[in-house]
């Protein structure tokens, strides 16, 4: 795991050298290993225009030779970001290459030499690269097939940069960061702004499975190596029974989790008693000889968001060395942090306990495996069955069932039964891609038009459109799996684990985002998926006998903490200052009568706005960043915002 940056200049009027040392450095937290910038001749006068830079997270093959940039024959050189899981398998078929290493980083070099640009296809990790061919005078960037590693570009007739975060690209003279116009109501719709757009209107993001090419024509071209499998039989084919899927899946989990084993540094996991982090670990436990390290986060104030008891059991259960940790209220002192590594305003606030647990799991590993990508794969979310069902309930019923709605009053705790049938009924009767958009927003397009200043001319349903759109030939539990992973999977959970994980320098590896396991599963007929309202059907009767009766039975709780009580307790006069006080920032964007209005209804309990503050705390922080001095390296100290 690395942080990679670099740039191609056209015309020769940047201190190139000096400039891509400043963007390796701002991303010093993602490599703290090793530093080093190398320049390179991009034209046929041979003058240096070509920089890459690299900061070094050593997990395999921890000597010199592992260090990055890397060099091979007929002038190529490599900088990569992430993990290749089989790069030994893709190390035999390039016998003939001359190995200095042991490294992944090196067999994608071999495979490019082999394969030119299709070596992508043969690449299965997490990754984003930059590979230069000197001969072609050719610039390559790829994205692994789910996303999980992040790569950022921008693009102008002067030069071209790319970076694993943005504010290295910021570093770049000529790269604006001017506010991208359509990015304020996204993030008030979704917590964050769709791929491939991001805050700033000069800087976007490469899309997974997605490799870009870029010559002396100075247009980059792109190409999509890799899409989600979608099979248009899926209700109607002949899967397999349910006991062989289930041990084909045992097969294919099994090996996903052994491959992301391999590692020359301690190696854990992430806990949190759920059942897909419990399966990692069950699995981690049977292949390692030693006992596994595991790690767990809970929350002070509001015990329905605590796991950490299902956390204990898995562990005695299979008996891991567990380490625990408590959030307390004073945990949102991380704010200012914790968006200088998001570059952009992220609404998610299960960033605080996934940074504290990262940052307590580096102090005992360098690389941790957890359970992401479950939920999306297997139908692990209360939303899909909810679609599902109401998809078969005439629309003059659900109709009547909104104006029961309304009777309802407003739950004033964010995780209540009741809450979750008022928020059914009131979007039920709307279509498809509206009522979908409606469960996962924070604000509503209606709310959007009462909240911001200016009239919205974003079409913030576009994302969710266009990916129904793409899978309209499967079924709707397809398509909805589909829009999860294009969407949420890709945008909130990825970017969240990789931005807290390696602000403490900590690799994370997803055994569920798999390739393998992804074709697989995404080809399995949806009564292996959901049946009734029963989610992750096969993943549950693949692992009956393996798992905690307790925890294989339990619902999913999610990885929430309990803003509702943290706001009206130990924050409330912190949230008022900030977002009501006179120098609040979002007054510009924002009407301020809005936002006074959300925050004194919670307040007050009439309605949970929890999430809603949290958006705007998180918007504000940023906008207070970005009026300040110009990037920096990190907040040393976590202070109170």
């Amino acid at each position: 795991m690395c942080g990679i940056c670099g740039v191609l200049d056209y015309g020769g009027q940047l201190a190139l050298g000096t400039l891509v040392r400043q963007m390796a450095q701002v991303l010093r937290h993602r490599g703290p290993d090793d530093e080093n910038v190398v320049l390179y001749a991009a034209d046929s006068g041979g003058r240096a225009r070509l920089g890459f830079g690299h900061r070094r997270l050593s997990v395999i093959d921890l000597s010199q030779a592992g260090r990055q940039p890397m060099e091979g024959p007929g002038g190529l050189s490599v900088v990569l970001n992430g993990e290749i899981y089989n790069f030994r398998e893709k190390r035999k078929e390039c016998a003939d290459y001359p190995f200095r290493s042991r490294t992944d980083t090196e067999v994608v070099l071999a495979l490019y030499r082999k394969y030119g640009e299709d070596f992508v296809d043969h690449l299965d990790g997490m990754f984003s690269l930059a590979l230069w061919d000197g001969q072609r005078k050719k610039l390559v960037l790829a994205r692994d097939r789910v996303g999980k590693k992040p790569l950022y570009y921008a693009s102008t007739a002067g030069f071209f940069a790319f970076a694993s975060e943005i504010k290295a690209l910021l570093k770049v003279p000529g790269i604006s960061a001017e506010l991208n116009p359509s990015a304020l109501p996204l993030y008030l719709t979704f917590g964050y702004v769709p791929t491939p757009e991001t805050f700033f209107a000069d800087i976007h993001k490469l899309e997974p499975g997605t490799i870009l090419l870029l010559d002396e024509c100075k247009e980059p071209k792109m190409r999509r190596f890799w899409s989600y499998p979608l099979r248009s039989n899926a209700r109607s084919a002949v899967g397999p029974s349910p006991i062989s899927a289930a041990e084909r899946l045992r097969q294919l989990l099994t090996d996903a989790v052994k491959r992301r084993m391999i590692a020359d540094v301690p190696l854990g996991a992430f806990l949190s008693g759920g059942i897909d982090s419990s399966i990692v670990v069950g699995i981690m436990s049977r292949l390692s000889p030693e006992p596994v390290r595991t790690f767990s986060i809970g929350f002070e104030g509001d015990r329905a968001y605590d796991e950490t008891e299902y956390a204990r059991r898995v562990s005695t259960h299979f008996g891991t060395l567990h380490t625990e940790f408590r959030v307390s209220p004073d945990a949102v002192d991380l704010l200012e942090k914790l968006i200088w590594h998001y570059d952009e305003p992220f609404g998610d606030s299960s960033a605080i306990p996934t940074y504290l647990v990262s940052k307590l799991t580096r102090e005992k590993v360098t690389v941790a495996l957890s359970g992401d990508g479950g939920d999306e794969l297997f139908a692990g979310y209360e939303r899909l069955a909810a679609s599902l069902w109401s998809e078969r309930v005439p629309r003059l019923f659900l109709k009547g069932f909104r104006s029961i709605s309304r009777l309802l009053p407003a739950p004033a705790r964010a995780k209540s039964t009741r809450r979750r049938i008022k928020r059914f009924l009131e979007k039920a009767p709307l279509p498809l891609s509206d009522r979908y958009l409606e469960w996962n927003s924070f604000f509503t397009r209606e709310q959007l038009k009462m909240l911001l200043l200016e009239p919205i001319e974003t079409d913030v349903a576009r994302s969710f459109r266009e990916s129904l759109g793409e899978a309209a030939r499967v079924t709707l539990l397809q398509q909805l799996l589909y829009l999860n992973f294009r969407t949420y999977l890709l945008d909130d959970l990825l970017v969240k684990i990789d931005r807290m994980s390696m602000a403490s320098s900590l690799e994370v590896r997803c055994p569920f985002l798999d390739t393998r396991l992804v074709e697989w599963v995404a080809c399995l007929p949806d009564n292996l998926k959901i049946r009734g309202m029963k989610l992750k059907y096969l993943l549950r009767l693949a692992y009956r006998d393996f798992l905690p009766a307790e925890v294989l039975q339990r619902g999913k709780m999610g990885f929430g903490v309990p803003l509702g009580a943290w706001l009206r307790g130990d924050l409330r006069e912190l949230t008022q200052d900030i977002l009501l006080g006179p120098s609040a920032k979002t007054k510009e964007l924002i009407q301020p009568s809005a936002v006074a209005a959300l925050v004194h209804e919670h307040m007050d309990e009439a309605e949970d706005h929890g999430q809603k503050i949290w958006a705007l705390l998180c918007l504000e922080i940023w906008l207070r960043q970005a009026r300040s001095s110009p990037i920096r390296l990190a907040p040393e100290k976590e202070s109170r915002v």
